[in-house]
């Protein structure tokens, strides 16, 4: 099992996940966040800088059936649990194509649902059908390995950031910004503001998180600003490629 790059807190493994996450030893990870295919390449139309592109992603993103992008799921949330420490916790982004099935793929692997984290983006792509409403959110499911397990939370550092309030789980903020894209650009890359608030929520300095479908690698930047460990997985040798870039470069990044 040999890694892509790796550095002394940090290694990236240019491998499907399905097939690599199996190779692992069980429960050694504290925390993982996996941003996993939307499965929205259907052929659409939308706007980027203005101009109208394809919403195809590529053949990752795409999946024949309902069925085969549910057994997808469960057999990827599977594999993450039994890597996962007991009172380890997961993070799942997602939009409308994936995330009802992500719940309920963590729902039958026996995960409790905590949170679900809505993102609201202050900077959407404009809807240019004019048939419907903006999409503007993308969500975050927060679940632990079962009901009884003793996930951490930093409650207190959370109110901090929020003024002396309890946090809320709507979360509003910019898309990613041209000056974390130096390297190159990934099609569904999120902002580091968005990994540091999940990594400091829910992981302390020396944690070890784990990130399946990783491809820019900004899971692994936050983690290296914010001093932990990580381990990512990607099979896009492009992606690959651009997360090992910014790991490298990752201290001249500000969160």
């Amino acid at each position: 099992m040999n890694a892509f790059f790796q550095d002394e807190d940090s290694k990236l493994y240019l491998a499907d996940a399905l097939a690599l996450l199996p190779r692992f030893p069980a429960e050694f990870a504290d925390v993982i966040f996996a941003d996993p295919p939307y499965f929205l390449s259907n052929g659409g139309i939308t706007c980027n800088s203005g101009k109208m592109v394809s919403v195809n992603k590529g053949d990752w993103d795409k999946v024949a059936t309902l069925e085969d992008k549910h057994q997808f799921n469960r057999r990827w949330i599977r594999r993450c649990k039994r890597i996962l420490k007991p009172n380890g916790t997961i993070w799942i982004s997602g939009t409308l194509h994936s995330i009802y099935s992500v719940g309920m793929a963590l729902e039958q692997e026996s995960f409790k649902i905590m949170n679900n984290i809505t993102w609201q983006k202050t900077n959407p792509a404009p809807n240019l059908s004019c048939r419907y409403f903006t999409h503007s959110t993308e969500t975050i499911l927060w679940a632990k390995k079962n009901s009884s397990a003793k996930h951490y939370f930093n409650y207190e550092l959370m109110k901090e950031l929020n003024g002396g309030k309890q946090m809320k789980d709507v979360w509003t903020g910019a898309l990613t910004p041209q000056r974390e894209k130096l390297f190159g650009k990934h099609p569904t890359q999120k902002p580091l503001y968005l990994l540091a608030r999940i990594l400091l929520a829910s992981t302390i300095e020396g944690d070890l998180v784990l990130d399946p479908f990783c491809g820019s690698g900004t899971t692994g930047v936050a983690c290296k600003l914010l001093g932990r460990k990580f381990i990512g997985v990607d099979n896009n040798p492009d992606f690959i490629a651009l997360a090992k870039e910014r790991l490298i470069h990752a201290h001249e990044q500000k969160l």
